[in-house]
């Protein structure tokens, strides 16, 4: 005698339901309650409705999905980032969240502070560089109020209710990269050294500059530190803000780019002649750096990995969402110092 299958009827008498809403739960659509869903499921299970393998998809909460916003005329240092994200789903799903990116107008905290509100709504967690502005505080501090939590990425937030944050301890990067160009320049010669910043907006911009001052003041006084002057992370603003650096300064000795644009700054150097003769130490390893470290323009780079930070902001979110210490598991981030002949 043939043995007949289950269907939706004998689903829904077992689990106690209308086969209507058998079928709502089995298609995943939105509008019955977490008990009733599991009650069908479980039904489903029983009955063997359901292969396992759809019965595994199907008990699965949705994924969590998650949103980093990046300035979109800044660093290339953080256009590979976006990448990453975008492009290394794979290393995500165990953690079973979906990363999108969004791109924002560089240096606009008003533009910045609209979009973690308007994309916020929709998002279970919101990964971004944040500028230091009361518009952008505020935004954080409503997302918090509505459930939705944030992390500050490469650049911190201070006095925010953000989660947590990724990146370098940027004051004692600043010291590093001042204590490189001292190495390089010799530590008993009077000297000029130079910074150029993308935008003192950026926390970790202005923490980089502090470090870098107060390593020269404490140990090095006889090197004199020039203003620093802005590049906003622009190749063709940090050009001209070089030549105009050579043509005040013909005894510069030393230049620290704080942010992005390095390429700019190689392009200035190599056109006066002086790409090897001024030590050149900057940050984040690109197509663009890699080429200046290997002719010899820049000395130095201090590095963060962009895998690695995207993968502590996906940790960090899934520990929230499972209801483990927030950072469990997420490594601190390193830095490393990289050199013509050490390049990965």
């Amino acid at each position: 005698m043939t043995r007949t299958l289950p269907g939706i009827v004998d689903v829904a008498r077992l689990a106690s339901v209308s086969t209507a809403t058998v079928d709502r739960v089995l298609n995943r659509r939105p509008g019955v309650r977490s008990a009733t869903v599991q009650r069908v499921l479980k039904a489903a299970g029983e009955l063997k409705y359901l292969p396992k393998d759809a019965l595994y998809e199907a008990l699965a909460p949705p994924p969590m999905q998650l949103l980093f916003i990046l300035p979109d005329r800044s660093s290339r240092f953080l256009h590979m980032l976006g990448e990453w994200v975008l492009f290394s789903q794979e290393h995500w799903a165990p953690f079973n969240v979906k990363c999108r990116v969004a791109f924002i107008e560089s240096f606009n905290s008003d533009a910045l502070a609209r979009m973690l509100r308007r994309r916020g709504a929709k998002c279970d967690g919101i990964a971004f560089m944040p500028l230091e502005d009361p518009a952008v505080r505020e935004a954080v501090a409503q997302l918090a109020g509505d459930g939705v939590p944030t992390v500050t990425l490469i650049s911190d937030l201070s006095d925010s209710r953000r989660v947590a944050y990724v990146g370098l301890d940027n004051r004692a990067a600043g010291r590093t990269a001042a204590y490189l160009i001292a190495r390089f320049v010799g530590p008993s010669r009077r000297a000029k050294v130079a910074m150029i910043a993308g935008s003192l907006s950026y926390r970790a911009h202005e923490e980089r500059e502090a470090g870098f001052l107060h390593l020269f003041a404490e140990q090095y006084p006889q090197m004199k530190v020039l203003g620093l002057r802005e590049g906003y992370d622009d190749e063709q603003t940090n050009y001209r803000q070089t030549l105009a650096l050579l043509k005040q300064h013909s005894d510069l000795a030393a230049i620290y780019n704080i942010g992005g644009g390095a390429e700019g700054i190689g392009r200035a150097l190599k056109e006066c002649g002086q790409e090897h003769k001024i030590v050149f130490v900057g940050h984040g390893l690109t197509p663009d750096t890699r080429a200046l470290l290997i002719d010899g323009t820049m000395d130095a780079l201090i590095n963060q990995s962009p895998h690695s930070a995207v993968m502590s902001c996906v940790r960090i979110f899934a520990n929230l969402r499972d209801r483990r210490e927030t950072l469990s598991g997420v490594e601190t981030t390193r830095s490393q110092v990289i050199f013509r002949e050490n390049l990965p």
